[in-house]
């Protein structure tokens, strides 16, 4: 609709606002209780504008309409608004009006309006502060009762920590009961922060007046969401981080890690040169120069390629490390190392999605955006816990489930969102595929299944048939052990949807047959006709930031960049002839295998590129003996890692706001990733890292710059032909497959038929099968690992920020039955043994875990719970089965000799395995 705001005609959509039109026509009026996030709530009356008819109007809420004439410097208006703003500036203490104009709207409604001082007098504000939060600042005497953060925590973050409480001039915002902020429900989103008009509410950062000398847009190198973030820098340090407003994912809003978690960079035990053992193992890590680090690598790893062959050397990459040093990484191992022994550590989480995605859909990725989250209208949740692991996803959910969409939740442990959800199939730990199995049966029994699409678009459905005739969803149901009636309720929630989207994570991979899982899952998706479509299809939530990008770059040992098999001759030749070296012809080894080939003294010689293998990786006392079976070890991080206490040289890493290149988020979308800050010291980055060692070993690797190698990749991977450093600048974000320059990209895919060999979505048949290890008299318990909110994987990042007020140790996740055979009470130490190891830790009550089941996460070096995890992995593709850990538990009672809390506890003699 057409709209006159002063002497320009603005078109406007229906549903627009006055505010939106005067905004459409490059005019501006101030709206202290207004953001575009956030419902309209027309409270502080500053946004008044004159409108011909009707007369003074509050922008935020009043409608457009055809032909309205908007007169935003009628003065009648301009007049009532400096009234309006004068008596909410007459209840602040002078220095409301102190705080920059950058940081404060209401400064800048006063400088708009000609506010400099008030003509009303009375009693001003004297309420105090609170400054228990690490990142949430409270000053009450700058709190307008404007409601935006209280909006925020409910609308935008779904927690409701937060509301307004007293009456009248005493109104101000409380968190939780109204006791310290930092023992309320909030998060830490930072979202009250970001939205509050007059500093109320501020950050450490923003509490120092000094200006911030530059702001550079980059991506989060934290979880797999892809989150933008403004990253605001004073003095060549990180003065606070700001969630993009543009951002394509996040959208304005963050979470506690990206938002907040950034005072690492420049934490004391930061790596800033290179570190190497002189005298041998055994001896201490030495700072040396670059120039000597390389040489004794490049020395040692030439002597183990002619002695053993280039197979007797693995490459580790990283999910942390950009698409062009994962690029640079792969092209090193097969170029220059002559292996196809790299691999990544997607290896231990979503090697099974890639798999089992491909093989059902015929690419190794998520088929929609995360858009289709916002107009589903039923989301079901499967081994996953995005309130914590992907908070920005999981208030998304939240926003959906408030606003109408059905919820299923498929998970043993009971999660924010399981508790919302209209059915919550609380499953024993390893069932999956009974439980996708029970409901594709109930799918198939209620007349859900999409016969129109079957019959077009999909393949195996007479197998899937015949597996499913040979079960009742009622065998399906007691195998999972949860109610058939949920089972059938489920599948009619999902089934009756008309743009169900299903989400899962590491939950539904990290199995003995994660494969399966996936396969199983994608099944109700084919069923329902619910892929290939808009409004439909399986999302899989990615655990670090480069997940997906890693093994886009080829960083596997049987695929080369765009997923294109090692073997196939022809693809050999087309790198080979690019690279001006040889590909070899035989798939390398998997991160597990060259574990076992380290100990059978085939693998001679290992590289880590960021990651903390002697902490992530199961049954830790095995990787750390594979680490010292091989002749040389080098790794790449941070900080001083178990890994890095294993290795012989030790090469200083730049971070991810230290960094120029791309990252690839959950839902296959290049995002660029720009450097905030310069490296400390001597440190490096990946990239610069693998280039000095590749001229040090005689090769120039070319991709002078990440831009280059970008280049290349997408020279040579059709799906990323259409990709480049200048038009991700240009145009913004891009999904992958981008076939070439003019390409918007895949955001859907599979629209035009599959990419599978028939074109058709192929269904599977698979029955369910036992975990690899099971709880038995000895160890009677079920382990289940995963994440906190408030730190991230190894924490190696998080634990050197502030988030450790937040949470500061690990804890055992015990029910309250257990609890109570055990004897024990809160923050009683107990000793969780597997037949591998042992480790203490204080138990937390809850009955988010079942009786029979514990829970804890791996983010404290000191609590070692991948000693307890087993080498059992999926079937086909070795993921780690990190889901199922079998254990017993035993009190530890004060005053005894047992292990000390949060150490590692004895390990089982042989005979007791």
């Amino acid at each position: 609709m057409r709209v006159r705001v002063g002497d320009h005609v603005v078109e406007v959509a229906e549903g627009a606002t006055v505010l939106e039109a005067v905004r459409a026509a490059g005019s501006e009026v101030p709206a202290l209780c207004h953001d575009d996030r956030l419902s309209a709530r027309g409270s502080c009356r500053v946004c008044l504008v004159g409108v011909e008819g009707r007369g003074i109007v509050a922008a935020c809420t009043a409608p457009a309409a055809e032909g309205m004439t908007v007169r935003p410097d009628d003065p009648r208006a301009a007049e009532a608004a400096r009234g309006a703003l004068e008596l909410i500036v007459s209840e602040l203490p002078r220095r409301a009006l102190e705080v920059p104009a950058d940081r404060s709207e209401l400064v800048r409604a006063c400088r708009d309006l000609g506010v400099t001082g008030t003509a009303f007098t009375g009693a001003t504000h004297h309420r105090g502060t609170d400054h228990s939060h690490p990142y949430v600042k409270l000053d009450r005497d700058l709190c307008i009762a404007c409601g935006r953060c209280v909006r925020m925590c409910s609308e935008v973050q779904g927690t409701f920590a937060l509301e307004l409480t007293g009456r009248g001039f005493d109104t101000v915002v409380t968190a939780g009961d109204g006791g310290p902020w930092i023992s309320s429900p909030c998060v830490g989103c930072g979202g009250c922060v970001d939205t509050c008009p007059t500093g109320a509410l501020a950050e450490p950062g923003f509490l120092d007046p000094r200006p911030a000398h530059r702001a550079t847009a980059t991506t989060c190198g934290y979880c797999g969401v892809g989150c933008t973030l403004e990253v605001h820098v004073r003095n060549g340090a990180v003065a606070a981080v700001t969630p993009g407003r543009d951002g394509p994912v996040n959208r304005g809003h963050a979470c506690v890690k990206g938002r907040f978690a950034h005072s690492f960079t420049r934490a004391r035990d930061r790596l800033t040169e290179p570190l190497l053992r002189r005298e041998g193992r055994g001896s201490a890590l030495e700072p040396v120069s670059w120039e000597e680090a390389l040489a004794f690598i490049a020395e040692r790893l030439a002597a183990i390629r002619e002695r053993h062959g280039g197979e007797a050397i693995g490459v580790i990459s990283s999910a942390r490390a950009t698409n062009e040093e994962n690029y640079l990484a792969q092209k090193f191992a097969r170029a220059v190392l002559g292996t196809n022994s790299v691999d990544n550590c997607s290896r231990l989480c979503h090697a099974p999605t890639a798999a089992g995605l491909n093989s059902a859909f015929g690419w190794a990725g998520g088929t929609a955006p995360f858009e289709e989250i916002d107009e589903t209208d039923c989301v079901l949740v499967v081994g996953a816990n995005p309130t914590e692991a992907h908070p920005v996803v999981g208030a998304r959910i939240k926003q959906r489930v408030l606003a109408g969409a059905r919820l299923v939740v498929v998970d043993p442990r009971r999660s924010e969102l399981a508790a919302l959800a209209d059915v919550h199939l609380r499953c024993r730990a390893g069932t999956n595929v009974a439980v996708f199995n029970g409901l594709a049966r109930a799918l198939l029994d209620g007349g859900h299944a999409d016969e129109g699409f079957l019959a077009a678009r999909a393949s195996g459905l007479d197998e899937l048939r015949a597996l499913l005739d040979g079960l009742t969803v009622d065998a399906s149901a007691r195998t999972a052990g949860v109610a058939e009636a949920d089972l059938v309720e489920a599948a009619r929630l999902y089934g009756s949807a008309e743009r169900p989207v299903i989400v899962y994570g590491l939950g539904v991979t990290e199995h003995a047959h994660g494969t399966d899982g996936v396969r199983t899952l994608a099944n109700l998706a084919i069923l329902t006709g619910n892929v290939g479509v808009p409004g439909g299809g399986v999302i899989p939530l990615r655990g670090q930031n480069n997940v997906q990008g890693s093994s886009d770059m080829g960083a596997l040992p049987d695929l080369l960049p765009g997923y294109q098999p090692v073997t196939d001759p022809r693809v050999r030749e087309r790198f080979g002839r690019v690279w001006g070296r040889p590909v070899p012809e035989r798939p390398g080894l998997r991160i597990p295998q060259m574990f076992d080939a380290a100990l059978d003294g085939r693998l001679r010689a290992l590289y880590v590129i960021g990651e903390d293998i002697a902490l992530t990786d199961p049954d830790s006392d095995r990787v750390r003996a594979a680490t010292e079976a091989c002749e040389l070890v080098v790794c790449h991080d941070l900080f001083p890692s178990r890994t890095a206490e294993l290795a012989d040289v030790v090469l200083p890493a730049a971070s991810f706001l230290e960094k120029d290149g791309t990252f690839v988020n959950f839902d296959r979308r290049f995002q660029r990733v720009r450097p905030a800050l310069d490296p400390p010291g001597r440190a490096r980055s990946d990239f610069e890292i693998l280039r000095a060692l590749a001229r040090t070993m005689g090769t120039d690797l070319g991709c002078a710059t990440p831009a280059r190698a970008m280049a290349e990749c997408a020279r040579l991977a059709p799906p990323f032909a259409g990709i480049s450093h200048e038009r991700l600048d240009r145009d913004g974000p891009l999904h992958w497959p981008c076939r070439g320059p003019e390409d918007p990209g895949e955001a859907v895919l599979h629209l035009d038929g599959f990419a599978t060999p028939d074109g058709r979505a192929a269904l599977a048949a698979r029955p369910y099968l036992p975990p690899g290890e099971r709880p038995d008299d000895r160890f009677p318990h079920v382990l289940i690992t995963g994440r906190r909110l408030d730190h991230h994987n190894t924490g190696s990042m998080t634990r050197r920020t502030p988030n450790t007020e937040l949470t500061g140790a690990e804890t055992l996740d015990v029910n309250p039955v257990d609890a109570e055979r055990l004897g024990v009470a809160p923050g009683d130490a107990v000793e969780v043994a597997s037949a591998r190891g042992a480790v203490v830790l204080p138990v937390r009550i809850t009955d988010d875990v079942a009786p029979g089941e514990v829970f804890a996460a791996f983010h404290f070096p000191d609590a070692p719970v991948n000693r307890l995890t087993s080498s059992h992995t999926d079937e086909v593709t070795g993921c780690p089965e990190y889901k199922v850990t079998a254990v017993a538990l035993r009190r530890i009672v004060p005053g005894t000799s047992g292990p000390q809390l949060g150490t590692n506890g004895p390990r089982p003699a042989p005979g007791e395995r």
